[in-house]
C-alpha cells in the first residue's frame, strides 16, 4: 500500500509532465507580452492625466493643477511633476494664472482615451457588471487593452 506522501508525490510528478494548456508561448511571443504591458502602464498615466483635463475644461472650461489633484487623489506636487512630462511631450500648455490645456495632440489622446473606457465600461456593464463597478474596472483596464480586442467588445455588444 502507498503512502501518503508517495501518493502525493506522484500527483505532482504527474502535474509537471502535462503539458500546459494552452502550449507555454515562446520567447518573442512571451516577450512581447511583456512589452506591451510596460508601455500601457507608462502610457496609463498621461491617458489619465489628459482624459481628466479634456473632462475638467469640458466642465469649468479650464484645469487647474489644484482640481487635477483632487480629482486624482494625489498631492500637487505630483501633478505639477506630471504635467512637466505632459508639456515635454507635446500634450498640454501651462498658462501663468490660468490652468492647464491640451494641445491638439492631447486632445486627440484624450478622445481616444475616453471611447477606450467608454467601449471597456460598456462591455462590462453588457456582462452584468454594476455600472459603478464597470466605471472603475474599466480605468485600470482601458490601459491595457488592445484595438483587436476592444473591436471584439463593440463586435458582441451589437451581437455579432
Amino acid at each position: 500500500m502507498e503512502s501518503r506522501n508517495q501518493n502525493k508525490d506522484r500527483s505532482a510528478v504527474a502535474r509537471m509532465t502535462q503539458p500546459r494548456i494552452p502550449p507555454y508561448p515562446d520567447v518573442e511571443a512571451q516577450s512581447e507580452g511583456f512589452r506591451q504591458t510596460r508601455a500601457a502602464r507608462r502610457n496609463a498615466l498621461q491617458e489619465d492625466y489628459v482624459e481628466l483635463i479634456a473632462d475638467l475644461i469640458a466642465d469649468g472650461g479650464e484645469a487647474r493643477q489644484v482640481d487635477i489633484a483632487a480629482r486624482l487623489g494625489v498631492a500637487q506636487p505630483t501633478v505639477a511633476k506630471a504635467l512637466r512630462r505632459l508639456i515635454a511631450e507635446n500634450l498640454v500648455v501651462q498658462k501663468p494664472y490660468r490652468g492647464v490645456f491640451l494641445t491638439d495632440l492631447g486632445q486627440r489622446l484624450a478622445d481616444a482615451s475616453r471611447l477606450r473606457h467608454q467601449t471597456v465600461q460598456d462591455f462590462l456593464v453588457s456582462l452584468g457588471v454594476g455600472p459603478e463597478t464597470a466605471r472603475i474596472d474599466a480605468e485600470g483596464i482601458e490601459h491595457h487593452v488592445s484595438e483587436e480586442t476592444l473591436a471584439a467588445f463593440r463586435r458582441a455588444m451589437a451581437g455579432g
